[in-house]
């Protein structure tokens, strides 16, 4: 898959009023833990037009569609989700350079400064905070039946997956989208599944990781974030000749 510079999408994608600046394929297919019924998830982030900031109503800050399955977050906002280390939206400026479909220069600033929006704390709170909501999912399912036993495995694995990520996160301040090994995290999640405590245990080991000293700050450093932002809202100002009055 190549990257672009323009903000093509798939066909059939609706387009937010404004200029995509960075997207990609994500989710199972990023992980490696696709299989032949897999989604094919894309997350990106797009300029609205700075004229739209100064009017009555501010421009909606996300896009989400189905069929294809996208979701698009007004720049601002992805990097307010990011600044919190959102496990999600985080990992758009971390995919493998094979999985990108449209990168354009100020998307290229992006993943030059994704460092910053890195914290110890932010990491800690945001990864256990969705694996702990995974666990709780997977504890409602009734894995007698076979369909729900399915949606208890995906649970059990994007579990295991956060809480990897998390650890890796922490100690080396990289975020690893594409898994190292799914067949772990697969095998992994079925042993959750017939044992769900043992997702308790995956969890005190990576928070007993994760309160060791590690890498990252104990707080994101917004200014990298905030002169992005002004450089977006430069590049997309565009001027229109005041209306005549009667």
């Amino acid at each position: 898959m190549s990257t672009t510079p323009g903000t093509a999408l798939p066909s059939g994608t609706a387009l937010p009023s404004g200029t995509v600046l960075l997207s990609g394929v994500v989710g199972s297919t990023a992980y490696g833990l696709a299989h032949a019924g897999s989604d094919v998830d894309r997350l990106g982030l797009f300029a609205a037009p700075t004229e739209g900031f100064h009017g009555l109503r501010r421009p909606a800050e996300s896009h989400v569609t189905t069929a294809p399955d996208r979701t698009l977050h007004e720049a601002a906002k992805w990097c307010r989700l990011a600044l919190g280390c959102n496990p999600t939206a985080s990992e758009l400026v971390w995919l493998p350079d094979d999985l990108y479909e449209v990168r354009t220069p100020l998307g290229e600033e992006l993943i030059a400064i994704r460092g910053s929006f890195l914290s110890a704390r932010g990491v800690r709170n945001s990864y256990l905070g969705y694996a702990t909501q995974q666990l709780r999912k997977l504890r409602t399912r009734d894995t007698t039946d076979p369909a729900a036993r399915a949606r208890a495995a995906k649970h059990a694995r994007h579990l295991v997956r956060l809480l990897d990520q998390a650890v890796h996160l922490h100690e080396t301040g990289r975020n690893r989208v594409r898994l190292p090994d799914p067949e772990r995290v697969r095998d992994l999640g079925e042993r959750v599944v017939g044992d769900p405590a043992h997702a308790d245990r995956l969890l005190a080991a990576a928070t007993d990781r994760l309160d060791r000293p590690g890498v990252l700050p104990d707080r994101p450093d917004e200014r990298p974030a905030d002169a992005w932002l002004h450089r977006v809202r430069t590049a997309h100002w565009t001027s229109h000749p005041p209306a005549a009055h009667a």
